[in-house]
């Protein structure tokens, strides 16, 4: 029943892989891929078979790309696996049927996966052509095939492991990235940096490698089955409320105490009295009721493992190498938009997946109230989340041996900017994408996309250009004004003289950074013009 006769397995198998966006996935992967050797492919007539640096530059981009791709879509087939079947209320009958608890994780975890695999084997016929033009041996890259298998797993046994701790699939897929992508850039800068080293790497790759996800997979194995077999969060049609007196009390680690600043700022106390005249009553239940709903693990996590992340980060960029500061400023970027889509994506759609929709328009609140309610309890959250990363580039600027004085503008001004206009932006988009849509999950996939395409294409495309076209001036030179659509771009569009203004660490493009802002505006402004007349004539409702 674990393997071969296990139902959950078949019946994911068969549900998914007959799916349209399994062909569609599967045709624009390998299209990628290949559209990508065909342009890095060398242009010399006459290469060294024994020597070809350019060849081994190529399979080097072409496993990076697809590893950081497997780590950005295991999350995305993984991460609602278990929290699934709690929004669809079958939980409780798939805990009780005649299934062992590691069956139904085992099961749900190759049949997870299983789009994965697909993608990986049918990129073998691209590496392969890559293969004769030499400098990269066949045991190299059978020993980076394997680790990214064992990769590939252990980031799917972290998606079940989370979504057994929450009902709702967002708050498992934040959780998942925030966990996953630190492990994802680890092995990536670990592949770069014992790149000349190739024998030390096919030993680590193919046998320390896949022996510690191993050890991780079946810890979390154990643990998840341990936890189906007994439940605490089934009851009332697979629904746990959670009391947050409680969950205070037996909490491990941080504790959001909701009438103490900060944590009222993200998690105000419940309301025990009435409502002022003119509250928006969206608004007032967004912020008080919805967090704690479902209890205050998710907020909890994703603040202690941000700041774990930041504190080396913080070190490093803005006091080891303070010339590194707009990097600091990248992983609070980063951060954002992980954290903003998560509280505005099913804004809207979870009302529509209550079937509360209805009710929320036969009221007296106008549309615009709706929304703004809706954004503006949103956008608080991810504001808050995020401003707590940002309190060590004011630290940096404020603290000995003050190399940032004289670039107040840039540290107070600049980078705060920036990161405030991508909060409003990764909330708005996401906010959205949630009227759009019928789905959160869909919702949040889609955002999560949208970003992906607007921060870091442009940046993506302007560096293969620059590093594989045979005029790479001519292409990069077409795609570098487009950068300014992304943030990271912009923050590193800001001057950096670190005191000594004759010579500039980094020269400032100040035409990046304003239209960025300009641009944002307008998107900004576009889509709640957008959302309110989808509201007006999609429900027809009168504003």
């Amino acid at each position: 029943m674990y393997l071969f006769e296990n139902p959950v397995l078949q019946r994911e198998l068969l549900v998914n892989l007959r799916t349209i966006r399994a062909f569609v996935l599967l045709f624009f992967y390998v299209g990628l891929l290949g559209v990508v050797v065909y342009v890095a492919w060398p242009s010399q007539q006459r290469i060294d078979l024994a020597s070809n640096p350019e060849a081994k530059q190529l399979v080097n981009l072409f496993f990076l790309g697809q590893y950081v791709l497997m780590s950005m879509m295991a999350p995305s087939f993984a991460g609602g696996a278990i929290t699934g079947e709690k929004e669809r209320r079958t939980y409780e009958m798939l805990l009780a049927s005649p299934m062992r608890p590691g069956a139904i994780v085992l099961g749900k975890l190759l049949a997870s996966l299983c789009h994965l695999a697909v993608l990986v084997f049918a990129s073998l016929p691209i590496v392969m052509l890559c293969l004769p033009l030499g400098g990269v041996s066949l045991w190299e890259v059978l020993a980076t095939y394997i680790a990214m298998a064992a990769s590939v797993i252990t980031f799917g046994m972290i998606c079940l492991a989370a979504g057994s701790y929450f009902t709702r699939t967002i708050a498992s897929l934040v959780v998942s990235y925030l966990i996953i992508l630190p492990m994802a850039i680890s092995g990536v800068l670990f592949y770069r940096a014992f790149e000349e080293l190739a024998g030390l790497r096919v030993v680590v790759l193919a046998g320390v490698f896949p022996g510690a996800c191993l050890a991780l997979c079946i810890a979390l194995f154990v643990a998840t089955s341990r936890r189906l077999l007994h439940p605490p969060d089934v009851g009332s049609e697979a629904k746990d409320v959670v009391d947050p007196e409680l969950e205070q009390k037996t909490a491990v680690g941080m504790v959001i105490r909701s009438n103490q600043f900060p944590d009222m700022l993200f998690a105000p106390p419940k309301r025990t009295d009435l409502m002022a005249s003119g509250t928006n009553p969206v608004y007032d239940k967004e912020m008080r009721s919805e967090l704690f709903g479902h209890g205050t693990l998710m907020l909890r996590l994703v603040i202690q493992l941000s700041m774990f992340l930041a504190l080396p980060l913080m070190a490093v960029c803005l006091y080891i190498a303070p010339g590194w500061a707009p990097w600091y400023t990248s992983y609070v970027l980063v951060f954002n938009m992980l954290v903003g889509p998560t509280f505005a994506a099913g804004a809207i759609t979870s009302e529509r997946e209550r079937q509360t929709l209805d009710l929320l328009l036969c009221t007296a609140v106008s549309p615009w109230h709706i929304l703004w309610g809706k954004l503006l309890s949103s956008l608080r959250i991810s504001v808050v989340l995020t401003s707590f990363l940002v309190w060590p580039l004011l630290l940096a600027w404020l603290l000995p041996p003050w190399r940032y004085w004289s670039d107040t503008l840039t540290m107070l001004v600049g980078y705060v900017v920036i990161i405030a206009m991508s909060s409003l932006t990764t909330t708005v988009l996401a906010m959205f994408c949630s009227v759009f849509f019928r789905k959160t999950t869909v919702a949040m996939v889609t955002s999560y996309l949208l970003l992906i395409l607007l921060y870091a294409l442009p940046l993506a495309v302007e560096f293969f250009a620059l590093l594989y076209f045979r005029s790479p001036e001519p292409v990069a030179e077409l795609v570098r004004p487009f950068t300014f659509t992304s943030p990271f771009a912009a923050a590193f569009s800001l001057p950096l003289s670190l005191g000594n203004p004759a010579e500039m660490t980094i020269a400032a493009n100040w035409p990046v950074f304003s239209n960025f802002l300009a641009f944002y505006a307008m998107i900004n402004a576009s889509l709640l013009w957008c959302m309110l007349w989808l509201f007006n004539v999609r429900w027809r409702v009168r504003s």
